[in-house]
């Protein structure tokens, strides 16, 4: 999409569930191998009762829409701010969602939002991300 293309209030979204092989594989990649992640004994002792996915696997939505969609391809990220209200759990469905919030001519910026709710509607997620087009 051209700089020119873009308006305020567009947005788009992508739904995608974790599988336990997807968590394991960016657990290897990422280096980050928190038991809570991957361990059902110990994540069954932790607050959350069961194993969660990793906040930046479920993020990477954020990325993919960025990067492919909305704005798109040839997008680059300049600045990401998350915070993580509700953790995602393996097998668990997520709809992450960008929204066109500001844009900045003059660099060819736009400010978006991000959000991650659960298929109730719950917001898993919440931020937003500043990226330059070409």
């Amino acid at each position: 999409m051209r700089y020119e293309d873009l308006k305020i209030g567009m947005s788009c979204s992508m739904s995608k569930s974790f599988s336990s092989d997807e968590v394991e594989a960016f657990s290897k990649l990422s280096m980050d191998i928190n038991p809570l992640h991957l361990d059902a004994g110990y994540a069954e002792k932790s607050m959350f009762g069961k194993r969660i996915v990793h906040g930046f696997l479920t993020a990477s939505l954020f990325s993919a829409i960025i990067g492919t969609k909305l704005p798109g391809e040839g997008s680059i990220y300049l600045k990401q701010g998350m915070s993580f209200l509700r953790p995602v759990f393996h097998d668990q469905w997520v709809t992450a969602t960008v929204t066109v919030k500001e844009l900045f001519p003059e660099k060819h910026r736009v400010l978006l939002e991000t959000i991650c709710k659960d298929e109730s509607g719950l917001v898993l997620i919440t931020g937003t991300a500043l990226v330059k087009l070409p």
